[in-house]
């Protein structure tokens, strides 16, 4: 059993930056391939970033590649997830999420554990 507890939500102005972080209770986290899917009103989930076990491969949705950084502390049980040049669009809860598997992958179905989520908002 994975718990995980997003964090650093909030309102930001477009042009902005916010870090989310995610804090797993689990003693092998280092192990699980981990990631950030964001859901709009309305809207279905999607893949925002992944990162491997050791971080040494990472993925990003087409949308945020180049604005948003996905990092991980194995020491902290923690990934983060780096924002900057937020834009309107980017307004959704965003979800910390964890798989027992090794490839990096963007499918929703490939996660076993998520988080509560947290809110981002971005103004115009």
């Amino acid at each position: 059993q994975v718990q995980l507890v997003e964090s650093g939500g909030g309102l930001v102005q477009a042009g902005g930056s916010l870090r989310l972080s995610c804090a797993a209770s689990v003693r092998t986290f280092s192990r699980y391939l981990m990631a950030w899917f964001r859901q709009a009103p309305g809207k279905e989930r999607e893949f925002v970033a992944a990162i491997s076990w050791n971080g040494g491969s990472t993925s990003y949705a087409d949308s945020v590649k180049g604005r948003f950084t996905i990092s991980r502390d194995n020491t902290k049980n923690t990934v983060y997830l780096q924002m900057d040049s937020l834009k309107p669009e980017d307004t959704a809860v965003y979800y910390c999420a964890s798989s027992g598997r090794v490839t990096v992958t963007g499918r929703v179905g490939a996660y076993d554990y998520w988080g509560q989520g947290t809110q981002v908002t971005v103004s115009s």
